[in-house]
């Protein structure tokens, strides 16, 4: 703690010692505070210097206080993908996670979240056609195991070229969804003939070239809901109380200045 005058004023080398103190920016009100852990939704700030008007302004002061504070996955398919019918809705699959910070998968094609939020869904899918008529593919989003409504789209593909020469392209789209903490997604596809499917190409050459995955999945951390970035949800002579994504990171230590 640095020194603070008596009621009385003090003498001069004490006033002259809190002044030089406050121009070199000494004033005495900060602080840091570690997040709990376990999954805990809240912190508590014990500081006799808060008050109940007290602002508490909180800066990341360790690597791990940066963790899921953004989170983001990118993911993708190096197989072949195809439809047994045209009755039955199917989950998109993924074999490989380019990038996990608090969105990860599970079970091939569920997007797990793990921070509640706002949430932008991309997807770039490589369809094929083999067949000599116009076809059409369904693509939509699930929540959970359950369809979002008004989350369909419908991609045309024209008849293969020639009979070894199919017809290809992609379908993308790029979807906003509300998701609470732990919810899943998954991107859900439906043919109007078993001839069109997702398909892989592998790396080329002359010239060399890349593998062509037969889909691509990126999610980004768009919006926190009312509740999830960490912020001061409430104060109290003493103390405060911090409220964020649940947490199970140790180590995810705030600096923290009080000003009133």
């Amino acid at each position: 703690m640095f020194r603070v005058l008596p009621p009385s004023g003090g003498n001069a080398r004490q006033i002259s010692e809190v002044v030089n103190l406050m121009m070199l920016g000494k004033t005495n009100n900060t602080g840091s505070v570690t997040l709990a852990t376990g999954g805990a939704l809240t912190t508590t700030i014990n500081d006799l210097r808060i008050g109940s008007q007290s602002k508490v302004i909180l800066i990341p002061a360790s690597a791990a206080a940066f963790t899921d504070t953004v989170p983001y996955g990118a993911f993708q398919d190096s197989t072949d993908q195809t439809a047994a019918n045209t009755t039955t809705a199917y989950a998109v699959t993924f074999d490989t996670t380019d990038y996990a910070n608090g969105v990860t998968l599970s079970n091939s094609s569920r997007i797990n979240v793990k921070n509640a939020g706002v949430y932008n869904i991309q997807f770039s899918i490589q369809f094929k056609n083999t067949t000599n008529d116009s076809q059409d593919v369904d693509v939509w989003f699930r929540k959970n195991g359950t369809d979002i409504d008004k989350s369909n789209s419908r991609f045309g593909l024209a008849p293969r070229k020639a009979s070894t020469d199919p017809y290809h392209t992609i379908g993308s789209l790029n979807y906003f969804v509300e998701l609470a903490a732990n919810d899943y997604v998954q991107v859900m596809w439906r043919v109007s003939d078993t001839g069109v499917s997702i398909e892989q190409h592998p790396a080329g050459t002359s010239p060399t070239r890349p593998a062509v995955p037969s889909v691509i999945l990126t999610v980004n951390y768009v919006n926190p809901s009312a509740t999830t970035n960490i912020y001061v949800s409430s104060k109290a002579k003493g103390s405060a109380t911090l409220t964020h994504f649940a947490n199970s990171t140790s180590s995810k230590t705030y600096d923290y200045v009080i000003v009133g």
